[in-house]
């Protein structure tokens, strides 16, 4: 059975634009999924203490037969590949793949939580998940799922 996950791509380092193309095209190359939509392209200010430039950020639907685990697996074997390399927590990267969403599954395990717990102090998040056609629930303050 095929999930729809809502993935975030960001970049702040190098060429950003071509990183996130780079990251579309190995996204949408991954056996299993397949890329339904994806939103314009935000820039905005990078978060936390580490001052750095402003990030590029787009995200993607993608229906995938992959489970969150294997998904995120594949997402950081994409991350290596563009020269992401782990040092300083939330500091510059030439890119940057999130499990913000998967369908309407919740996910606790140490490194994944899904929906992504930093989904509602992210409005560009938020306003990319609407522009891909998901909607608000009702007092929630989370994305529902069309």
């Amino acid at each position: 059975m095929a999930d729809v996950a809502y993935l975030a791509l960001g970049s702040n380092v190098g060429d950003r634009d071509a990183h996130l193309a780079v990251a579309r095209a190995a996204i949408a190359a991954l056996p299993g999924v397949t890329v339904l939509r994806a939103s314009t392209i935000a820039e905005t200010a990078a978060l936390g203490p580490v001052p750095q430039g402003p990030f590029l950020n787009q995200m993607l639907a993608v229906r995938t037969t992959l489970e969150p685990r294997a998904l995120l697996k594949a997402l950081l074997g994409i991350e290596r590949a563009a020269g992401r390399v782990r040092t300083v927590r939330w500091g510059p990267r030439t890119l940057d793949l999130d499990i913000v969403r998967y369908d309407d599954r919740e996910v606790h395990e140490p490194s994944l939580v899904v929906p992504h717990p930093e989904l509602a102090r992210r409005d560009f998040w938020l306003c990319q998940l609407v522009e891909l056609g998901v909607r608000e629930r009702s007092g929630a303050g989370e994305p529902a799922l069309p």
